[in-house]
């Protein structure tokens, strides 16, 4: 894992406000050039550029922030393009 991403996330995840009642997705983190996102199985999955993009992981915090549609685009998008399994 890239150190600066370490360093430049908040302490706490947010909740994910899941507007459609149907997410996957329970919790984010979002740093500079990741996002960290806690799944409702307990997997935390590390996105950043490096494994996807700088639009993808763009657009991926702005769904994050919506609070929907974050859960679709990981689906159709970007699948398994983690850069890394935390949890």
């Amino acid at each position: 894992m890239d150190c600066n991403s370490l360093i430049a996330f908040s302490p706490v995840m947010k909740t994910y406000k899941n507007l459609s009642g149907n997410s996957g997705i329970n919790a984010y983190q979002i740093s500079q050039q990741s996002i960290r996102i806690a799944f409702s199985d307990g997997s935390i999955y590390l996105y950043n550029y490096a494994s996807n993009g700088k639009r993808a992981v763009e657009i991926m915090k702005g769904l994050a922030e919506k609070g929907i549609g974050l859960t679709t685009y990981i689906n159709q998008e970007v699948r398994d393009r983690y850069a890394e399994k935390l949890k």
